[in-house]
């Protein structure tokens, strides 16, 4: 199962990929376990493979319905026959990761299948949290962070809504082709936008104005996540700013080509990975990270709102 997970982060993510190769093995292992549980549910989701383009899901409930039992027969010790979903009983069976983690960031999919759309920025938010800074509350129990810590967990799930929102201003043209549209539909009305208009060409300036306000936001949850980070033990901490740099230096471009940020994919190469992974080096290297106010919606507000929806 960890060589098929190996595979799994190999063709699904480079950058991630870059950073998880700083763990120690047995952590870098655990967390390509769960790199492989989560993409093999976003590739169901999406009728993708590894993370390609967005294919025609004519049945988006029944690849939920899918993702959900096989993820239940996982944590109930159920073989599954698929590597994924079985790597994740594995991984339940040797960390406290609990089904209700789990359902978290199921519960992102279920937002897609129904075609749901962010109206306001504690909408947007919302879907971060569970699409990824789920993901991210994961990963800490993977490393070793304990139930009881919450602030913690909070910043690991600040960094997981930093990287969604870096990809999502990324992909802003890639997914409205697709008919997903995630920023705000409040931040559009008040740049006199209409509705399902922001990607023309005509508002390009009001969409860069747009994406450089989830900019902003992403780098707020991103120096949360790194006082979170600053607690870890070196290796754990190197491989979480290495991660950061990278998925960070994606929005930082972006706004940084402003009208011309989607003509081409914004990608970091090799040489540009390395270099973020040698500064982190650096700053795992220091005693401690600046203080850092954490965001006005943090894991556990956010968890409120999702229940209250």
């Amino acid at each position: 199962m960890v060589r098929a997970a190996h595979q799994s982060i190999r063709k699904g993510s480079a950058s991630f990929r870059a950073a998880s190769r700083l763990f120690d093995r047995t952590t870098r292992e655990r967390v390509w376990l769960l790199y492989a549980w989560c993409r093999a549910c976003d590739d169901l989701a999406d009728a993708q493979e590894h993370g390609g383009a967005l294919g025609e899901n004519l049945d988006p409930e029944a690849a939920l319905a899918t993702i959900r039992t096989l993820t239940e027969l996982a944590f109930a010790g159920t073989w599954t026959g698929d590597p994924a979903f079985d790597a994740l009983g594995l991984l339940a069976r040797e960390v406290p990761l609990t089904q209700a983690m789990a359902e978290d960031v199921i519960a992102g999919f279920a937002l897609d299948a129904a075609e749901w759309r962010p109206r306001s920025e504690t909408d947007l938010l919302r879907y971060c949290y569970h699409v990824a800074g789920a993901v991210g509350v994961m990963m800490a129990t993977v490393m070793g962070v304990p139930a009881e810590d919450e602030d913690t967990l909070d910043r690991a799930c600040d960094l997981g809504i930093a990287f969604q929102l870096n990809n999502i201003v990324r992909d802003v043209l890639e997914d409205d082709a697709a008919d997903r549209r995630y920023l705000p539909v409040e931040w559009n009305v008040e740049e006199d936008v209409p509705p399902g208009e922001i990607t023309k060409p005509h508002y390009r300036g009001a969409l860069v104005r747009v994406v450089g306000r989830a900019c902003a936001l992403a780098r707020g949850y991103e120096a949360s996540a790194r006082v979170g980070a600053a607690r870890l033990p070196f290796r754990q901490r190197w491989a979480i700013l290495a991660a950061a740099n990278i998925y960070g230096a994606i929005g930082r471009e972006v706004e940084r080509r402003g009208a011309h940020a989607w003509d081409h994919r914004v990608r970091t190469t090799r040489r540009q990975k390395l270099r973020m992974v040698l500064s982190a080096a650096v700053e795992a290297r220091r005693s401690g990270a600046a203080a850092a106010p954490t965001p006005a919606l943090s894991r556990r507000e956010l968890a409120a709102i999702a229940r209250r929806a």
